[in-house]
């Protein structure tokens, strides 16, 4: 049986789940939009190319590959334990953010297939933020339990995160794991609705909204008590799924038996017509939640450096 722990935290197996699936089509968009609504997700299986997955999986891996971090063939993803990156490249934030703008790369996470899932499940246009979240994740490593909506509020009512799997992920590699029903946990996200994000966005204000909230310091606990589930799958290249801001969501920790690296993208999506004007996520060289844009990603971090 595969082991479910996040954070290191045992999760038993009467408080796990498995996403549901979604119930329609791209060309039912109502009905797409309804059930996002209500489950506060939706699960889409082999909507993206998958040949387009792989390759960008390549790319991203055969650019770890060059700095001594993934063994050959890159593909596999399985790790060194080793790392030449700073002794190759001059600059952490420019080298990975050279990777994460990765022609094959951009092509799932901002090409027309994902920008039309997108618009169905909003029933409106709908574009991408500039900047976007690649996270390798070796063997030992998960998210925390959290919510997007504090790192991209302000601007545009209504930003969802779209989570592209890069590769198949097994139960074992610790992939995405939510909160079921947590999209509906009024205290929480009332917490984070408390706050005026346009006159404050730092960071110290964004990590405390997100993640230091009290029912997600003790998993177990708060699972129990708010009777409900930890929801997660195993995910296969073409799948995506989208996810409310307010959905609390973390990665189950990557227990890999061959040490190999957990891929995946997370990217946010917003009404095309809202104004995309948030330095933080647009432009060039958007600076990120931090300020330093992609050289405060985890992503810029040596696979060998600890988080």
């Amino acid at each position: 049986m595969a082991e479910y722990t996040l954070q290191e935290c045992p999760i038993p197996e009467d408080l796990l789940g498995v996403f549901g699936e979604c119930e329609h089509g791209l060309d039912q968009p109502q009905q797409l939009s309804q059930q996002f609504d209500r489950d506060g997700y939706v699960l889409l299986r082999g909507v993206v190319d998958r040949q387009d997955v792989l390759a960008a999986r390549r790319e991203v891996f055969g650019r770890l590959q060059a700095v001594d971090e993934i063994d050959s063939p890159a593909e596999d993803g399985i790790a060194t334990g080793r790392s030449q990156r700073d002794q190759i490249e001059s600059s952490r934030g420019d080298f990975w953010q050279s990777v994460s703008e990765g022609p094959a790369l951009r092509q799932v996470t901002h090409g027309s297939r994902l920008q039309e899932i997108v618009a169905a499940v909003l029933a409106q246009d709908a574009r991408p933020h500039d900047l976007m979240y690649l996270r390798p994740t070796p063997v030992g490593r998960s998210t925390s339990l959290h919510c997007d909506y504090p790192f991209f509020a302000g601007y545009s009512p209504r930003i969802v995160t779209v989570w592209v799997p890069l590769g198949d992920i097994s139960v074992s590699d610790g992939p995405l794991t939510v909160v079921e029903g947590s999209h509906r946990f009024q205290d929480v996200i009332q917490s984070m609705l408390d706050r005026d994000y346009r006159a404050d966005h730092s960071d110290a204000t964004i990590q405390t909204a997100a993640y230091d909230h009290k029912p997600t310091q003790d998993v177990v606990s708060m699972l129990r008590d708010r009777q409900t589930r930890l929801l997660t799958t195993e995910f296969h290249s073409g799948d995506v799924i989208v996810f409310s801001g307010t959905l609390m969501h973390g990665s189950l920790d990557n227990h890999s038996p061959v040490q190999r690296v957990r891929l995946s993208v997370d990217v946010r999506y917003q009404p095309a017509a809202d104004p995309a004007d948030d330095e933080r996520y647009f432009g060039s060289h958007p600076r990120g939640s931090k300020g330093a844009g992609y050289a405060d990603m985890r992503g810029a971090r040596p696979l060998t450096e600890a988080w």
